[in-house]
């Protein structure tokens, strides 16, 4: 362990394992709750009451995706949920906060979805979603054009 004055820093060897904002206050405890949240995606349902989570302030479509999810999936919408606060670990909050709102947006509500357009909107490609991963949607059928097609609505239009 190192201690400066603004952090602490918990260190094995030479690779940096946690990073804490230093506290000066009596017996205080600081969490970061990015380092809880592989142990709360084992034990879900401590996800209402754990300390390192409580205040935690996430813009509002995060609650609204775990509602959604919790309501598709019942108990493992709470994992799936979990594996979306996980993508903080690597990513930015704002850039999350947009990839969940797109989601959102287009009714795709999955973490596979989430990191999906996360990663389209990182790299700027469009988003290409894969609808065999949602069997609850129902799918578009669309038969192809025939040539004769348009010659019945070209004559249609003479008429």
């Amino acid at each position: 362990m190192k201690g400066y004055v603004h952090e602490v820093v918990i260190a094995c060897a030479s690779e940096v394992i946690a990073r804490h904002e230093r506290s000066y206050e009596r017996e205080a405890v600081v969490f970061d709750p990015l380092h809880y949240l592989a142990l709360i995606e084992q034990k879900t349902r401590a996800l209402d009451q754990a300390a390192p989570l409580a205040g935690w302030q996430l813009p509002e479509c995060f609650a609204q995706l775990r509602r959604l999810l919790e309501a598709r999936l019942k108990k493992h919408g709470s994992r799936e949920y979990v594996q979306v606060l996980r993508l903080l670990e690597t990513f930015d909050l704002a850039e999350l906060t947009h990839a969940i709102e797109d989601a959102l947006r287009l009714g795709t509500i999955s973490f596979d979805a989430v990191r999906h357009l996360l990663l389209c909107r990182i790299e700027r490609r469009p988003p290409r979603l894969d609808m065999e991963n949602y069997p609850h949607l129902p799918l578009a059928q669309v038969r192809t054009t025939q040539a004769a097609d348009y010659m019945t609505l070209l004559a249609e239009l003479c008429a």
